[in-house]
């Protein structure tokens, strides 16, 4: 471990946070830009498509509480790393489904999709567990805000590329290259993420950096060697949902991730069919509030941390790039009055930019967690906000089918938003860290 001179290896960190995490949601968004072309091919009308949009959520969700348990117990590196191998591999898989015939083609994608989301419930929790030991408290929320702008950014690069892939070479060959793509990344992963204080090229002086803004810089140490005792029991759960704070941070999340799944899932074809834009018009279409949103998670992050600096509250800080952010989000309830697709992109593209600012619900965790519940509380998080998964498609497919129209869709979406900022409003209140030593003797002291 080098010496004297300040390393910056904690933004290599992010960097690969960041690309990992657009490669997760690649692989949501496949889906939703192939879904037109597979509908046709497996025969599925929207409540049927709006149900294997749903199948990766279903798993995920399961899947957060024992990941945050097994992230805190043998470590990000091991855990997050071999979840890539595992959702690749089903990526790649899903694409050979499509040659069965339709009822087993449904259901052999429907059960890829399950695992996927299985796979890939570390990926988050992970993301929190890393930033909370790698990044001090000041730069936590722009940290946070860069991998969790992934989201938008995995539109913006994904979807040309998936619309130019299903008019040249079909729906099947999206997954193809998704697992491929995989592979590679696993490398990268394995060769560059460890824990602080293990990194080859770190200094002491950035651990010391990093130690001294609050960064859990041991959150890792021993993990692999030790296999200390994992935090996952009824205990520690109780004692998480036993305080408002997070249980206002939890619903606040749901109601976020609600926007997230309307714009991976439903938006390209909510452009297909009700703006009757072609394939290759989606995937670039869909690219534009992907952008907005990738660079309003960022200047959330940075307004944030900007806040912070500046001596105000942490709960200012926090609070107000979400709620601004939220009501910014409302407005593509506009869209139902927009005729033009010009127009419909500038709101959708402000909504998303918004939703964008707003998404600081991992540099919250990272502000909250007691210590040594990083992973578990994130998982927990994960959870609750990723219901929204499984309850957004189905709903808006329900709500298209039943009306054979998106407006209500928007309508429902645009509430959401606003029940967000009620949730961080007066139910979370004051922001802080919580000290709990026992989670068994903690339940019932708040």
């Amino acid at each position: 471990m080098p010496e004297s001179k300040q390393t910056r290896v904690r933004f290599l960190i992010v960097a690969i946070l960041f690309a990992v995490s657009c490669f997760s949601y690649g692989d949501r968004v496949a889906l939703s830009i192939a879904g037109a072309a597979m509908a046709k091919d497996i025969s599925m009308e929207p409540l049927k498509l709006g149900y294997l949009f749903s199948g990766f959520s279903w798993a995920y969700v399961l899947g957060q509480l024992p990941s945050g348990g097994l992230l805190d117990r043998f470590g990000s590196k091991r855990v997050y790393g071999f979840s890539i191998v595992a959702w690749s591999t089903c990526a790649f898989l899903t694409g050979f489904a499509g040659y069965l015939t339709a009822s087993a083609a449904f259901t052999a994608i429907f059960a890829l999709r399950l695992l996927s989301g299985l796979a890939q419930a570390p990926v988050f929790p992970g993301n929190g567990r890393i930033v909370a030991s790698w990044f001090p408290t000041s730069e936590r929320g722009q940290a946070s805000a860069i991998f969790n702008s992934s989201q938008y950014f995995a539109l913006l690069i994904f979807a040309p590329i998936f619309g130019w892939i299903v008019h040249v070479s079909g729906w099947r060959s999206c997954f193809w290259f998704m697992g491929v793509l995989g592979l590679v990344l696993t490398l990268v992963w394995f060769m560059n993420i460890y824990g602080v204080k293990q990194h080859p090229s770190i200094s002491n002086a950035e651990v010391d950096y990093i130690a001294r803004g609050g960064g859990l810089v041991n959150t890792d140490q021993g993990a692999s060697a030790k296999m200390k005792g994992s935090p996952l029991t009824l205990a520690a759960i109780g004692m998480l949902l036993s305080h408002r704070m997070l249980v206002g941070v939890y619903i606040g999340q749901y109601c976020i991730v609600t926007l997230t799944w309307f714009f991976l899932t439903w938006f390209p074809i909510y452009l297909a069919q009700a703006r009757h834009m072609s394939i290759i018009k989606v995937g670039f279409a869909a690219a534009v509030p992907g952008l907005c949103g990738g660079f309003g998670g960022i200047l959330g992050g940075m307004i944030s941390d900007r806040i912070l600096k500046n001596g105000h509250s942490l709960t200012l800080a926090r609070k107000a790039p979400i709620m601004a952010g939220m009501a910014l989000s409302m407005t593509m309830i506009a869209c139902n009055y927009a005729h033009s697709q010009a127009l419909m992109l500038v709101l959708m593209s402000i909504s998303f930019f918004g939703k964008g600012i707003g998404a600081l619900g991992w540099t919250v965790i990272s502000d909250t967690s007691p210590k040594g519940m990083v992973g578990l509380n994130g998982a927990l998080f994960n959870l609750i906000g990723n219901m929204a998964g499984i309850t957004t498609p189905i709903i808006i497919g329900y709500i298209v089918q039943k009306t054979g129209s998106f407006d209500d869709a928007l309508i429902f979406v645009s509430f959401t938003a606003l029940c967000a900022i009620i949730s961080y409003g007066p139910i979370v209140g004051e922001i802080k860290r919580l000290e709990l030593i026992d989670p068994a003797r903690a339940i019932g002291t708040n």
